[in-house]
């Protein structure tokens, strides 16, 4: 028996790693590295496989907003920046005998002709009840409804 397919969005800032970066990427693939929040880690780690779809999100920019679409191409494994002293996300409790954070692979599908901006997303009905859309929401990794998903896309022009 198949799991269903899920659905993500995954934020991040421009300045950090944009959509475009990743179109540049390697087969626009790229591991999702340096998540340290403990409800991120567990979706991405007990529940995101290979597959399911993803939503990409600049935060931090002007204005933030949706700017494509990526997908699962590699489940999760331990996130090797946390045993890094030199890496921003290095986290000394954290060992490869006993990893305390993870990562996926991602790969782009497809950017966004125009990027769905948040403050037009409070207006959809179909987003509603959107994790993005709830007020004090932080995580950088969110599941997504099917139907959202499918509502950004409709807005997105595909």
């Amino acid at each position: 028996m198949s799991v269903p397919q899920k659905y993500w969005l995954l934020k991040t800032e421009p300045e950090s790693f944009s959509i475009q970066d990743l179109a540049r990427a390697k087969r626009k693939t790229t591991c999702w590295d340096g998540v340290r929040n403990y409800q991120a880690r567990n979706s991405m780690r007990d529940e995101m496989r290979v597959g399911d779809r993803v939503l990409f999100y600049h935060s931090s920019a002007d204005p933030p907003a949706i700017v494509g679409t990526a997908k699962v191409v590699r489940a999760a494994y331990p996130d090797p920046t946390a045993w890094d002293r030199d890496d921003s996300h290095y986290d000394p409790k954290s060992t490869p005998d006993n990893p305390r954070w993870f990562m996926v692979d991602i790969q782009l599908e497809r950017i966004f002709d125009e990027p769905l901006a948040l403050a037009s997303l409070r207006g959809v009905a179909a987003l509603a009840k959107m994790e993005l859309l709830r007020k004090g929401s932080r995580l950088s990794v969110q599941p997504v409804r099917m139907g959202e998903f499918e509502a950004v896309l409709k807005l997105a022009g595909g």
